[in-house]
């Protein structure tokens, strides 16, 4: 197989950075000269390869390219109508859905009711609450290897959540500040101040300064399995967090972590991390191992590759020899 020539607006930073990390295949992203949204193009805080490639908005339909890659309903229902040309809108298409549905958690029809455009879950949670008509697949996240980076030295606990205080209960406030109330825990991300929290941390630098903490923090009531919570258990960080959605398929509670459905027992949970930090390294570890298991990038390339080469028609390519890249948003 050859490697492909992707068209895709990006929609999640850390997610675009590591579908194209080992991948053999182009990728093309529209430009915008605001570069705003969707259309700002590589970003300046993505760790990016020479396979991501800007186009101005102009150009799109003068880019000759294999396949479409659509990652929201916006750029689905209007944008590839607006920018893309009549052959363009022909190509194989794949629908990367990254949430779970938001009008109804049962009853929502996804957008995509096209036989011939394959949608990408990235949770088994998000496949099961969807009503899809389309052909289904899913592919689990991905993240970098960078090795155990946890120490734990610091007797706090971390969450690593954007916007916090705007998202508000679905992204899990009220549990956030109802357990910071009797544990110590910081918040990273951009806004984070509006609720006391620390600031952005620059994506590079996150890994090693989050694994200082002596645990992880996830008070996620309500979206896709977050990638910050992947890669924390990657570098051996263990886990507290909501069991809802995949958290209660991820997480093995008092195993590979602790998951609890009410704020008190993650204060609990919380309180035996901060008391024993030889506890916590055992959970880090045995958490560390899920994820290099469940959560590896090569995986993650594979299964891509063999999605791509179902809406191709080919033999799926392999991935190319390349380090993941370092950081990537939340």
């Amino acid at each position: 197989m050859r490697p492909l020539r992707i068209f895709t607006w990006p929609v999640h930073g850390a997610y675009l950075q590591y579908l194209t990390a080992l991948s053999p295949h182009e990728f093309y992203l529209p430009v915008r000269p605001r570069r705003d949204g969707a259309y700002g193009g590589r970003g300046p805080t993505l760790a990016l390869g020479d396979n991501v490639i800007e186009v101005a908005e102009d150009d799109v339909r003068r880019v000759d390219v294999d396949c479409v890659l659509f990652q929201s309903a916006e750029h689905y229902l209007h944008d590839q109508y607006a920018i893309l040309s009549e052959e363009q809108r022909r190509l194989p298409k794949i629908f990367l859905e990254h949430d779970p549905p938001r009008q109804h958690p049962t009853d929502t029809p996804h957008p995509v009711t096209d036989g011939n455009t394959l949608v990408v879950h990235v949770t088994r949670f998000n496949a099961l609450m969807w009503e899809t008509r389309a052909p289904v697949r899913v592919i689990e996240h991905g993240v970098p290897d960078r090795g155990p980076l946890y120490t734990g030295e610091v007797a706090r606990g971390i969450a690593a959540i954007n916007n916090l205080r705007a998202r508000g209960r679905r992204l899990g406030l009220d549990v956030f500040l109802d357990v910071r109330e009797c544990v110590p825990v910081d918040l990273v991300g951009m806004g984070s101040e509006e609720v006391g929290g620390v600031g952005e941390v620059p994506p590079a630098l996150l890994p090693e300064f989050e694994s200082r903490y002596r645990f992880f923090f996830y008070p996620v009531r309500y979206t896709s399995l977050g990638l910050a919570l992947c890669e924390a258990m990657m570098a051996a960080m263990p886990p507290v967090a909501l069991r809802t959605t995949e958290v209660a398929d991820v997480i093995d509670h008092g195993v590979t972590g602790f998951a609890a459905l009410d704020a008190p027992k993650l204060v609990e949970a919380a309180c035996a991390l901060l008391r024993d930090a030889g506890l916590a390294r055992e959970i880090g570890a045995r958490a560390r191992e899920m994820a290099r298991e469940r959560s590896g990038l090569e995986r993650f390339t594979r299964d891509w590759n063999d999605a791509f080469a179902l809406v191709a028609g080919a033999k799926a390519a392999a991935p190319r020899p390349a380090a993941a890249a370092a950081g990537g948003g939340r």
